[in-house]
């Protein structure tokens, strides 16, 4: 694979052009990660704060209200799970249960619980539960 940056002329917008034979599941989730480097935007009291994905470990809908569960902090978000869901599916996010959406990258250990579901112990050292109806999707994206 060839990687060629050209710098543009002035007054030219900046863009990335992606020339491909076939589009691969790989080269999806890099664009991917390109198009949502934006940070979401969360709410802590009455400060604004702009949460880089990455940093999320799981996001969770209680009493409806939306909350961004990070390493140390929590934020509430003003957009539903079903918005926050496709915004991130790509980027490793899956949606764990009805109200859980889940950072596959932060996943420390699998083990099997009870009635068919799974525990995720987080790298923060959190479970979270996930339901037997997301058990196939998670051992998709996973590869198990």
């Amino acid at each position: 694979m060839k990687i060629v940056i050209d710098e543009p002329q002035d007054g030219e917008e900046e863009q990335i052009i992606v020339k491909c034979h076939q589009m691969s599941a790989e080269l999806l989730r890099v664009l991917t990660m390109l198009k949502t480097q934006d940070a979401l935007i969360a709410y802590n009291g009455n400060d604004i704060h702009r949460v880089q994905p990455a940093g999320v470990y799981y996001i969770e809908v209680v009493d409806n209200k939306t909350f961004l569960y990070c390493k140390d902090k929590v934020y509430e978000s003003k957009q539903r799970l079903y918005e926050l869901e496709e915004a991130l599916a790509s980027v490793d996010f899956l949606r764990v249960s009805k109200s859980v959406i889940l950072n596959l990258s932060k996943i420390r250990t699998l083990s099997p619980a009870l009635s068919g579901r799974f525990e995720a112990t987080l790298n923060n050292s959190e479970r979270v539960i996930i339901s037997r109806q997301y058990v196939n999707d998670l051992k998709k994206r996973l590869g198990i």
